[in-house]
């Protein structure tokens, strides 16, 4: 699964809207959207962002992994 559909389904998994997503990752809605769609790269401080805040790995968000890890504890 790629890092967009993966973003798509985890925020949909928790009745999230992309405008409250967006707004955590303090970009437009548009552009979150763009992410999603694949039409925009998300830059990775954005999915390290989202990695902590849905408390999985980011191998889960990225695709890399189908196990979704929690976040790794500092």
């Amino acid at each position: 699964m790629r890092y967009n559909e993966r973003i798509r389904e985890i925020r949909e998994d928790r009745f999230m809207t992309q405008q409250k997503v967006a707004d955590l990752l303090h970009v437009g809605q548009r552009t979150y959207a763009d992410y999603e769609s694949g039409k925009t790269r998300i830059p990775v401080d954005c999915l390290l962002i989202l990695a902590k805040f849905y408390d999985v790995s980011l191998d889960y968000i990225t695709g890399a992994s189908n196990v979704p890890n929690k976040y790794p504890k500092q």
